[in-house]
């Protein structure tokens, strides 16, 4: 039994670290593929005249939020604690060979914030855990470009 008590603060910081490490990766990997995704549905979207006329992809941020923060029925993608602030969507124009030069490139930017629910947990050890906020980018030319 003391065996066990000494032993049990660790265990509880060792079972939260895999815990909160699985979310964050589930987090990171899942806002990844969507914001991947979104920046390929912008390119197939945006016009590929899109540098020569001065216009503007913040049209799309609706339809791009979904993709971000939904799977394809309409279901949430996040567990709790994990929630996407923004979804963000620009583009540059890239000089080069391409057909059409400058090519517009299109991106997508999500700000995402993870609030830990096993951070007092980590008070055992003396450490505490803030909320992170952080943001995933992806690139991708517009086709037609």
């Amino acid at each position: 039994m003391v065996e066990f008590a000494v032993l049990l603060p660790m265990l509880l910081l060792i079972f939260a670290m895999i815990i909160e490490g699985g979310r964050l990766m589930w987090a990171y990997q899942t806002v990844n593929a969507g914001v991947r995704d979104a920046a390929r549905y912008l390119a197939r979207v945006a016009p590929p005249d899109l540098c020569k006329t001065g216009g503007v992809v913040t049209g799309y941020t609706t339809d791009l939020e979904n993709i971000v923060r939904n799977s394809v029925d309409g279901a949430a993608l996040f567990p709790s604690g994990i929630t996407v602030t923004a979804v963000v969507p620009s583009h540059s124009c890239v000089a080069g060979s391409f057909r059409i030069s400058p090519a517009p490139v299109a991106q997508v930017t999500a700000n995402l914030t993870i609030t830990f629910p096993f951070a007092s947990v980590f008070g055992f050890a003396g450490q505490s855990l803030a909320t992170i906020n952080t943001s995933i980018t992806d690139q991708s030319r517009v086709y037609g470009s």
